[in-house]
């Protein structure tokens, strides 16, 4: 396996997605459905990327993103969402790239490979 990716998203299909699409590409993936446990298991597996929805219950990808840029402010973090207002939000300026959800993965992957330089 090459880089480690993390995939937090609370749809369980899109998580699914992601992993078998990443995997694909001979990334190692690990996946959390919300906020804390993106948290606990960002600190145990200290992932190269994280793939990050916005709107999940209780706490939000961008409560989530200024934990993980207060820890690692060198790991890439993608902001997916399926809502393309959050663009403008300031605190999503903070990520390294922001993606709205489409059934065309390109982009998204596209964005994973410039961002860990392969």
């Amino acid at each position: 396996m090459g880089k480690k990716i993390m995939v937090v998203d609370d749809e369980d299909a899109i998580r699914l997605l992601y992993r078998e699409e990443f995997e694909d590409m001979n990334y190692e993936v690990i996946d959390c459905e919300n906020g804390e446990c993106a948290l606990e298991m960002f600190e145990k597996e200290k992932p190269d990327l994280v793939i990050l929805d916005i709107a999940m219950p209780g706490m939000s990808g961008l409560d989530v993103l200024g934990k993980i840029k207060e820890m690692s402010p060198n790991t890439y973090v993608i902001m997916s969402t399926a809502y393309s207002h959050y663009k403008q939000d300031f605190y999503t300026w903070v990520a390294d790239a922001y993606i709205v959800k489409s059934p065309d993965l390109e982009p998204l992957k596209d964005k994973v490979k410039e961002l860990l330089g392969e």
